[in-house]
């Protein structure tokens, strides 16, 4: 009998990404013994897998086809790699640190879902730069959802998504990558063009589940925020990040300072808050996940995974070690 919950895994590129998806579950081991893992990735993955005696990291692993090595390629494609009724998509740069049942216990309601935000800000999917106050001038945003006959704009934070039923998640990926071939339609700007490999899916997945009547999974409420932010400025950890502490600000303004690059600017301003009436109030706790996605916050994560390649590796070829 097929499971009924279970966490699913994708890498492709250089080698590394797959590493990361074993160190990622390394860290949901300690917290979910028992839902099974799945991974789609390309042969040279699997090998890499296979040669180091750590493919029994996962229950399923399945190869990813070309076509989908690729974030919109797998993304928009969720369908073809749901390999449990429930399954919870999820990215590879993440270290768990707390029990997720309580989650799963919520996503069951949902026949799709994906964490983010009742209303997008103006960055979403648009200019990162001042170009962003022309968009708004000229009521770009307003445009596009009148050309395609919506009313509001969700925010899609892709990192984790819930998929139950079969006949949904495949019309969200068909419907977002209708909305991504129209994207000279709309306002979006392509990622391409600001220097990076691959386009984003977030803007389409938002687009499809608001035509769809989804709503998406609350991203920030404190300590039941599904994933939050790694930045170093709110974390205190241990270096196996088993002792987690998340300072969350509970003013939004104070706590989308958090993507300033400059720690010491991103410091003085949250001092500065907390001087402040309301400003500065925040809660500490343990979160589900510490999500890596800041590109400037990357580097404690890539640590941590190269000690914990280096670990697995070392006891798979020493295992008397191990044992002792």
């Amino acid at each position: 009998m097929a499971a009924r919950e279970g966490y699913v895994f994708h890498s492709y590129g250089p080698v590394r990404y797959a590493k990361h998806a074993v160190v990622s579950v390394q860290t949901l081991r300690r917290h979910d013994p028992d839902r099974p893992v799945a991974l789609y990735c390309p042969p040279s993955h699997q090998e890499l897998l296979e040669r180091t005696k750590l493919a029994d990291t996962f229950d399923v692993i399945g190869t990813l086809p070309d076509a989908h090595r690729s974030i919109v390629g797998f993304k928009h494609h969720l369908h073809e790699f749901k390999p449990f009724e429930r399954s919870l998509f999820v990215d590879a740069d993440m270290i768990w640190c707390r029990d997720p049942d309580p989650l799963w216990q919520q996503f069951a309601a949902f026949p799709f879902t994906a964490t983010g935000l009742q209303n997008a800000d103006h960055f979403f999917g648009g200019p990162k730069g001042i170009g962003v106050l022309v968009d708004m001038l000229f009521r770009r945003r307003q445009r596009t959802l009148h050309r395609f006959g919506l009313t509001s704009l969700p925010r899609v934070q892709a990192g984790m998504i819930y998929a139950q039923d079969e006949a949904v998640t495949r019309a969200v990926g068909e419907h977002a990558a209708e909305f991504l071939a129209q994207s000279d339609r709309t306002h979006f700007r392509s990622r391409l063009k600001e220097g990076r490999s691959e386009e984003t899916c977030e803007w389409s997945l938002a687009m499809a589940m608001r035509e769809l009547e989804l709503h998406v999974f609350p991203w920030l409420q404190g300590r039941n925020s599904p994933q939050l932010d790694y930045i170093g400025a709110l974390v205190d950890h241990d270096p196996a990040f088993e002792d987690v502490t998340y300072r969350y600000y509970t003013s939004p303004f104070v706590y989308e300072l958090r993507g300033i690059p400059n720690d010491t600017l991103l410091n003085t301003l949250l001092g500065a808050a907390e001087r402040m009436p309301r400003m500065g109030e925040y809660v500490t706790f343990t979160p589900y996940v510490l999500h890596f996605g800041w590109l400037h916050q990357k580097e404690p994560f890539y640590d941590f995974a190269e000690r914990i390649w280096a670990r697995l590796t070392d006891e798979q070829v020493t295992p008397s070690r191990a044992e002792a």
